[in-house]
């Protein structure tokens, strides 16, 4: 019969006999105590399957690695986009596989709307901006992410578009991503259309964009990967800033990509861990979401170029700094709405399929 395990929250920790504590870890994870009942139990349940966060993407790799040394958790992954990691979770109920999912700002509301996540603020919860958090808990901003460009200048001739404007006007080859399912993606778009002169609500000015790109036979529709930058599959790749700092430095010649965000405008969002409400480890996902806001577990992030959500909260080394991008880039960037962006969401893979996918060239 299958152990049934005990929920853990901020109080009513179950007691029981406390496993050793590793030996004497760096200053940083010094700095990290969770409640020793809590580590108890999910060192007992010893593992975590989580959604959408591959060692790759923001240096998720590095938490894994801490959580299996500190605390003997060892992780698997099945790397998906925002949508269909909620899809997963809803579908299975009670049956769960996965314990803990990474999903685009906008849909921490949706899967808390869909009763599929559970709530638990970590113990650094007073540091977290207002707007970057659920009040009860159900989601929490981790790190942020601006919309940047990645541009492959031995394609381009050394040729840099600085702004969505010269992007559009140019002869670029663009990749955009699977716009409706992909948080990314989807962001694409809103920010070209703030810098076009749109919002949340008002996409046509970047839809028109596009659809100019595509009809011309210039748009990718696959979520640039590593190889996609090693291959040059394209002139210009539209990713958030820590994708694009990431992928270029695991490239064979990284000097051949300038990293910038767009000048006329860009907008800011960030990523929420989901603990699935029915997941099968559940304390080893809320041990893991307490690491991830930590001191240590922030500083993995900004290890893999993310901009952490406690980065005022921080002394990052100079090493760490000198991986993300000049702040003054960011002043034309602003932050995502997103609960209008939510809404929005829910129509805007019909509405690219009708004003842009439509119109490619026949």
């Amino acid at each position: 019969m299958k152990r049934r395990h005990l929920l853990l929250g901020t109080l009513g920790l179950p007691t029981g006999r406390v496993l050793a504590q590793p030996m004497a870890p760096p200053v940083a994870e010094a700095l990290f105590n969770p409640p020793p009942a809590l580590v108890a139990a999910a060192r007992a349940e010893g593992r975590l399957h989580t959604l959408g966060m591959p060692d790759h993407w923001a240096n998720w790799g590095g938490i894994w690695a801490d959580l299996k040394r500190l605390y003997g958790i060892e992780h698997s992954d099945e790397n998906m986009n925002s949508a269909d990691e909620i899809e997963r979770m809803a579908s299975e109920g009670s049956r769960a596989t996965a314990d803990l999912g990474d999903v685009g700002f906008e849909y921490g509301a949706v899967a808390r709307g869909r009763g599929i996540s559970r709530p638990h603020k970590p113990m650094v919860w007073s540091q977290l901006p207002a707007w970057a958090r659920d009040e009860d808990g159900f989601w929490a901003l981790a790190y942020t992410g601006t919309i940047a460009f990645a541009v492959n200048t031995r394609r381009t001739g050394g040729r840099v578009p600085g702004s969505w404007r010269a992007l559009f006007e140019g002869p670029y080859t663009v990749q955009v991503g699977g716009v409706g399912s992909s948080a990314q993606a989807s962001a694409n778009v809103l920010a070209a259309a703030i810098a076009l002169g749109g919002d949340e609500t008002r996409l046509q000015p970047a839809l028109e964009a596009f659809a100019k790109l595509e009809r011309q036979g210039r748009l990718v529709h696959s979520n640039a990967m590593v190889s996609d930058l090693q291959r040059g599959s394209a002139d210009v790749y539209l990713l958030w800033d820590f994708v694009a700092l990431g992928h270029r430095s695991r490239v064979r010649r990284p000097s051949e990509y300038e990293v910038l965000i767009p000048s006329d405008g860009s907008v800011t969002s960030g990523y929420t861990t989901l603990i699935n409400r029915h997941a099968p480890h559940p304390n080893a996902a809320l041990l893991a979401r307490e690491y991830i806001f930590s001191d240590p577990g922030q500083l993995q992030l900004a290890r893999g170029y993310a901009r952490p959500i406690r980065l005022e909260h921080l002394d990052l080394p100079a090493d760490v700094r000198q991986r993300l991008l000049d702040p003054a880039q960011y002043r034309p960037a602003r932050a995502l709405r997103p609960f209008v962006w939510a809404w929005e969401l829910k129509k805007l893979r019909q509405t690219w399929q009708d004003e842009v996918l439509r119109k490619r060239s026949r």
